[in-house]
């Protein structure tokens, strides 16, 4: 009999597993995509907020530290993006994940190197229009999912994209347990892909104080803000994101602007590069062009969490099931938990009547 658990998304990537960690910018760093692929998932390595040099010697960084294939996160509007293209196509990685910024000649040639595409999207149309671009699976991300998300649940728009679209398709937005991945599986995915729930495991190296802070959090208190950037955000609230919520136009401006000076010396971007960014987001998609500085500002309000420890100054990014998750297992231990789990889940549903036991299974 096929094993359940080994589905198209296995043979693309190269993974044990149907599990896919999410490139969580300052938080998916080398380390934790080499715990999270030896573990049988398949990592992705936040590209999006690095420079061309950064990247290359993450993933050379990467490379020594595991045998596995591994994906690379990036958009087409970050400083040095062609350069980065070059760097992906030369180092083979075996996957791109991305928003709605490659073109179709681009995925064509990303494709043509052997690379797999898979953007992530949170509505039916970007769906349908990343399989228009020719693009290999798409990750579907439910209104549940942290940081930008949509306004439609996992449960509504997962069907309605495996009922659009002809490419495989991995699910995304409050997933956390094995118990998830058989649901997914049964709707039709070909996996399920999850960032909070790896943010909160041993190897994340978001500090002890902040990860203290989202396994706190509740369900419920995971709200989604437009403030950051005009779009939607769901986020852990703290005083930082209350002091945005209570900021008017002026206050916004502002806040884009200190963002703008710290990316500049983290990164070395010039102000030239930085507008370029804000002016490429805001010709691409429905926004305006302060919203889109604010975009490529907003990364540094979540590194000073994620990567300072700045609980009360920084932002926090989250999806709703982090309100579930109460414990910091490592990579391994969570994907044979997950995987475990799954299985309990399948075997049970097709049990003999006679023979499904009478028990919860994670």
């Amino acid at each position: 009999m096929a094993d359940p658990l080994h589905t198209v998304l296995c043979d693309r990537l190269g993974c044990r597993y149907p599990v896919i960690q999410t490139a969580m910018g300052w938080v998916a760093t080398p380390a934790l995509v080499a715990a999270s692929s030896a573990a049988g998932a398949f990592g992705f390595l936040a590209g999006a907020v690095m420079r061309p040099g950064e990247l290359a010697a993450a993933i050379g960084a990467l490379k020594a530290a595991t045998d596995r294939p591994f994906g690379v996160n990036f958009h087409m509007f970050q400083p040095g993006a062609a350069e980065i293209v070059e760097i992906l196509i030369a180092e083979k990685v075996r996957a791109v994940s991305f928003g709605r910024g490659p073109d179709a000649a681009l995925i064509r040639r990303l494709r043509d190197a052997g690379i797999v595409c898979m953007p992530t999207v949170g509505a039916l149309k970007h769906a349908v229009k990343m399989a228009e671009l020719g693009c290999d699976m798409i990750v579907v991300q439910g209104g549940e999912g942290g940081g930008h998300t949509g306004a439609v649940a996992t449960t509504v728009l997962l069907p309605q994209v495996l009922e659009t679209v002809s490419i495989p398709v991995v699910a995304a937005g409050g997933f956390a347990d094995g118990r998830g991945l058989a649901a997914a599986l049964a709707y039709g995915a070909c996996g399920i892909a999850m960032g909070s729930r790896f943010l909160l495991t041993r190897e994340s190296p978001v500090p002890d104080a902040v990860k203290a802070r989202y396994l706190e959090a509740r369900p419920e208190r995971i709200l989604v803000s437009t403030k950051v950037d005009g779009m939607p955000q769901r986020m852990v609230p703290n005083a930082a994101l209350e002091r945005i919520e209570r900021a008017g136009p002026i206050g916004r401006w502002l806040r884009a602007l200190d963002a703008g000076l710290q990316i500049r010396r983290a990164t070395g971007a010039s102000w030239g590069d930085l507008i370029t960014a804000a002016r490429g987001m805001a010709g691409h998609g429905d926004m305006s062009f302060s919203q889109a500085l604010m975009a490529a500002s907003a990364p540094t309000l979540i590194q000073r969490a994620v990567v300072q420890g700045d609980a009360d100054g920084g932002l926090m990014a989250a999806g709703q099931v982090a309100g579930r998750i109460d414990d910091l297992p490592t990579c391994q231990a969570l994907v044979e938990r997950i995987v475990a789990g799954a299985r309990a889940r399948i075997e049970a549903l097709t049990a003999a009547p006679a023979e499904r036991p009478n028990r919860r299974s994670a």
